[in-house]
């Protein structure tokens, strides 16, 4: 009987809170920008820290409020910072900026001394390694932002340009030739 009354009393407990919970996410709800949301979805989505925000989120939201250039995202490189520009109608100037080629963090294992220091600088944990260890870098992780480089004591880390091979080889852009007029 006891028993009975106790899961009684429990159910009717959590069947209430969760009543109150669920108004006061209605009733709480903050309504969020859908362009924010709209350009943070045309960023890479890596949350690599390049262009000064702790996160994609912060400098879609940045972009939108105009506190930041069109430019602010090197891994997206000219391509976004056109579409950006295009999508807000911002004026773009593309002059200070170059197009990077892909690049990944490579560790040379004969000056690696295992501190680990770039495991904990990583923002997307693409280095593996245990202190006292050799480290290592998921190429498909890593979104190139350097912070593992720039921590590293011995150097080991070096920014390489990824290696082209059937799984990530694409198609070169097209090279546009101007026809005379005396032809």
């Amino acid at each position: 009987m006891y028993i009975l009354l106790a899961v009684i009393s429990l159910t009717a407990l959590g069947l209430g809170l969760g009543f109150l919970l669920g108004a006061a996410a209605r009733y709480f709800k903050v309504e969020d920008n859908p362009l924010v949301e709209e350009i943070e979805r045309m960023m890479p989505g890596s949350q690599c820290g390049q262009c000064g925000y702790p996160g994609c989120k912060p400098a879609a939201e940045a972009l939108v409020a105009g506190q930041a250039p069109a430019t602010l995202c090197p891994p997206g490189g000219m391509a976004l910072a056109e579409q950006l520009a295009n999508k807000l109608s911002l004026d773009l100037n593309l002059a200070g900026m170059e197009e990077l080629v892909p690049m990944v963090a490579g560790v040379s294992e004969a000056t690696c001394i295992g501190c680990a220091r770039c495991s904990k600088a990583c923002p997307t944990d693409a280095i593996v390694g245990a202190p006292k260890q050799i480290h290592a870098v998921v190429a498909d992780a890593c979104t190139a932002c350097g912070k593992c480089v720039e921590v590293c004591p011995t150097e080991c880390l070096q920014m390489h340009p990824v290696k082209t091979t059937l799984r990530n080889w694409r198609w070169g852009k097209p090279v546009l030739v101007e026809v005379g007029a005396g032809a």
